[in-house]
């Protein structure tokens, strides 16, 4: 739609733009555009008065100068869905960037910040999803529908971890397997790219990406354009979604950037005062219902290694399991770097694992407590000088700490060794066998 010239930028800072509307006044959210630059969006955001929209520049910035005259589309950012999105790499926008054919022009788009599909509570399933990971398996399981995060500091091996389990899970053909990349390297992205051929899945996978050398406009709304081709699958296709997202604290952290901007007076820890809505309006569209489910897998930076930070906190809160990275781990050689003792889960009951895994889970849990504990009072007096109940457990735990080191199918050629999977019920035994 285009109603006419529909207002001038009066001034422009960084990436918000004040817009004086001398036409019919647009809809907040709807996108303005150049006449002649109509690849030049400006988004509104909101009204200043009645006169004057605050906006941010979706592209072009260069380009949008005092005087700049706009014009209206009627229109909010969509992104394409369906069948023709497969095997597909786009932008923030939905605009395709793998260098691949133009998407054709009768597929259906969906706008991103369309309210949720879900209409109706899901019934609560326990449907376990093996990874084959024994760490993740054992301590995170994975159930169907649920949300899973994979906490850590950098070089610790969170994408490792998340493209591991993209290769050992997003094989069943039964479930779509979607990739959201927010804010991360480009390197990583070609890898994931390649992972994924190697696979055999990127032709029935669909990837968004917002990556660190773009704008913090296009990173913030690159998660909401991927949940948006999540909830068609699901509700339309009634598909059962898995969502991956590296990196979830990279979309804090760009809608931080752009509350800076526009001037939002920061709280805890610096961080945007919308902080939790703006992460619940993600994480809400990434539910299951009746029609299909979606299971995420988060990864999540963790800045200075500081598990207490405000945005970290928020996150985890919102997950059903969290995986914890650990830089002492990753030194000690052990991979995944898992801290055995500060990953949980609220799905490790009885009710979802079954009465085995559980007393397992305890058990082990227990150990790992008294390792943590022996360690502080081994470092002074030695390890002959414990009870031999005492040093039996610490030996479990040693054990057990190596037990959940495991090589990677994604890691082969750097390593040279041959990736390992192994089932539950494998996990399961090998560590009865360590606790007798």
């Amino acid at each position: 739609m285009n109603t006419g010239i529909v207002g001038k930028v009066k001034t422009v800072r960084g990436l918000m733009a004040e817009v004086l509307i001398t036409g019919e006044k647009p809809e907040t959210k709807e996108l303005l555009v150049m006449p002649d630059h109509p690849e030049v969006m400006l988004e509104i955001q909101s009204f200043k008065d009645q006169s004057t929209v605050i906006c941010l520049v979706m592209g072009g910035q260069s380009m949008v100068r005092r005087g700049t005259e706009l014009i209206r589309t009627g229109q909010t950012i969509s992104v394409p869905v369906g069948k023709a999105t497969f095997g597909r790499v786009f932008n923030a926008l939905g605009q395709p960037i793998d260098n691949g054919p133009a998407i054709p022009a009768d597929t259906p788009r969906k706008p991103i910040y369309a309210a949720s599909g879900q209409n109706q509570v899901a019934p609560l399933k326990t449907d376990l999803l093996e990874t084959g990971i024994k760490v993740i398996d054992f301590f995170a399981p994975f159930v169907k529908g649920r949300k899973i995060g994979i906490i850590g500091g950098a070089g610790v091996g969170k994408t490792v971890l998340t493209q591991e389990l993209i290769h050992n899970i997003a094989k069943d053909e039964t479930k779509l397997a979607m990739f959201c990349g927010i804010g991360e390297r480009i390197r990583e992205g070609h890898e994931l790219i390649t992972t994924l051929k190697e696979a055999g899945i990127l032709d029935s996978a669909v990837m968004f990406y917002g990556q660190m050398d773009e704008s913090p406009v296009t990173r913030s709304i690159v998660g909401l354009a991927a949940a948006t081709v999540a909830e068609y699958f699901r509700d339309e296709e009634k598909r059962d979604i898995l969502f991956f997202v590296d990196n979830i604290y990279r979309h804090v952290q760009a809608v931080n950037e752009l509350s800076t901007t526009m001037g939002l007076l920061p709280s805890e820890g610096g961080y945007q005062p919308t902080l939790f809505s703006d992460l619940r309006r993600l994480q809400d569209r990434l539910a299951s219902n009746a029609n299909g489910s979606i299971t995420s897998v988060q990864a999540i930076y963790i800045p200075a290694d500081d598990l207490s930070d405000p945005a970290v906190q928020e996150i985890s809160q919102q997950l059903d399991s969290v995986v914890v990275l650990s830089r002492a781990v990753a030194e000690a050689g052990i991979r995944p770097a898992v801290d055995l003792i500060h990953t949980t889960s609220s799905l490790l009951t009885p009710e979802v694992v079954g009465e085995r895994h559980y007393v397992l889970a305890s058990q082990v849990q227990n150990i790992m407590q008294k390792y943590e504990s022996l360690k502080n009072i081994i470092a002074i007096i030695g390890e002959n000088e414990l009870s031999p109940t005492d040093r039996a457990d610490y030996q479990k735990a040693k054990k057990l700490i190596q037990y959940f080191s495991q090589t990677m199918f994604v890691t082969e050629k750097i390593s040279g060794k041959s990736g390992e999977y192994y089932t539950r019920d494998q996990t399961l035994s090998g560590i009865e066998e360590i606790l007798i």
